[in-house]
């Protein structure tokens, strides 16, 4: 494989592992931050994450592929 397609999914899968698979790390109330307890704030914070790894993966793929380099 490609290493900008490893780079890629590796991105892309990010938000899932960190969403998902990280819960033992911050699954308590305390502490706050922002006046959220942490595991909100965790959740929170991973929607405009989410958004510059698929931007991050849309720029890679975009590079990667010689059919949409020509747009």
């Amino acid at each position: 494989m490609n290493r900008k397609n490893v780079l890629s999914f590796v991105l892309a899968s990010l938000p899932f592992l960190a969403i998902c698979f990280s819960v033992p790390l911050w699954d308590r109330v305390y502490p706050l931050v922002l006046g959220l307890p942490f595991n909100m704030f965790w959740l929170i914070a991973w929607m405009p994450l989410t958004s510059l790894c698929m931007w991050g993966v849309y720029r890679l793929r975009k590079s990667t592929n010689p059919a949409e380099r020509s747009r």
